[in-house]
């Protein structure tokens, strides 16, 4: 047999979220974090007519999409780096750092592909456990050594929705050795209602050690095309870019962005839709007597611990489909009025059982 590196006998597989079926042939998936809304029709008519240059490669730099970013947000071009989906930038930001010895730090439970990407890249993940359900900040501070290269800070958390807020995440970041790599995984920003939770692109321009990693996969509805980005100060979108798979962002993913970026006004409005959905969600789950934290993405986590699989199953029986993490919690992501309404009833099934 061929000889693979050692660290693929020991580490698990991403587990994408799952569709079921009830008996009677409901199917709500509710397990991935995916918008509810097809695209818009602006952005399939951009991808029809980009579909008769499929034949040609993409543009490799994709620099009319990457000068659209920086418009929308007002940063320099060259702060940007692209990637296929905000996952693949992040692998190419722990391949950044990634070489013996090193070390990155993040807290855990959070985004389940970190501990994935640290091992492919080579570098020590140090899982610092949440407080409840919020990043400890002070615990992260303080297992940060000469060892480690890159802290991730998922805000809102990955799966918890839980969000850190202005003044601690200030503190923390002041406590971050200049040579740390810090980045700030926002990939529900556009979710996000709590005026106190600060926009990493705020706080990025004064520190050349803090980047902003987002996606068009969430709020854009664009999951199937990937495309993801970060916007870091020079040396960082330079480092990044240097890790990029040449044509890693296809063809129809920087025509789609595009028109989602010129669509967004329509785009935000089915945003402001899901969030009000959560709140529905939130407040039906705490009134059958759930407790639900505050969230700030687009789903709500609830605490089960070794009843969480039983709970899944009983959601199954309804058609719906929600993220199980055994031992801890479900993530269940806001979907139609319809779907959340079959998890409302799941939900209520498994309290009254």
């Amino acid at each position: 047999m061929p000889r693979f590196r050692s660290i693929l006998d020991t580490m698990p597989a991403y587990k994408p979220g799952k569709a079921v079926v009830s008996p009677d042939g409901r199917s709500h998936k509710l397990s991935s974090n995916e918008s509810p809304y097809d695209p818009l029709p602006s952005v399939v008519e951009a991808i029809a007519e980009g579909a008769r240059q499929v034949h040609r490669y993409p543009d490799p730099a994709a620099v009319e999409l990457t000068e659209a970013i920086a418009e929308r947000f007002g940063v320099p071009f060259e702060h940007i780096a692209l990637g296929a989906g905000s996952v693949t930038v992040a692998q190419q930001l722990f391949e950044t750092v990634g070489e013996p010895g090193a070390e990155v730090v993040y807290a855990w439970r959070s985004f389940e592909a970190y501990p994935l990407l640290a091992d492919l890249a080579g570098v020590t993940s140090v899982q610092v456990p949440l407080k409840g359900e919020d990043h400890d900040l002070d615990a992260m501070a303080e297992a940060i050594n000469e060892r480690t290269r890159m802290v991730f800070v998922c805000n809102p958390n990955n799966p918890t929705g839980t969000s850190i807020r202005t003044r601690e995440l200030v503190s923390f970041l002041d406590r971050v050795p200049d040579d740390v790599l810090v980045v700030l995984d926002e990939a529900y920003r556009e979710y996000v209602r709590d005026e106190d939770v600060p926009d990493g692109l705020t706080l990025y321009r004064d520190r050349p050690n803090v980047c902003v990693l987002r996606t068009f996969s969430k709020a854009y509805g664009l999951a199937g095309l990937r495309v993801g980005y970060v916007v870091g100060h020079e040396p960082v979108a330079a480092a990044v870019r240097k890790t990029i798979i040449p044509f890693a962002v296809n063809h129809l993913a920087q025509i789609a962005a595009i028109a989602s970026l010129r669509a967004e006004d329509e785009l935000l409005e089915r945003v402001d839709a899901v969030v009000k959905e959560r709140t529905r969600v939130r407040e039906a789950l705490i009134s059958q007597g759930w407790t639900v934290p505050p969230t700030e993405a687009n789903f709500v986590w609830l605490r089960l611990g070794d009843r969480t699989l039983d709970f899944a199953g009983t959601c199954g029986l309804e058609g719906v489909a929600v993220r199980p993490f055994a031992g801890e919690g479900a993530r269940v992501s806001i979907g139609s009025p319809e779907a959340n309404d079959a998890f409302l009833t799941a939900a209520a099934a498994f309290r009254a059982g």
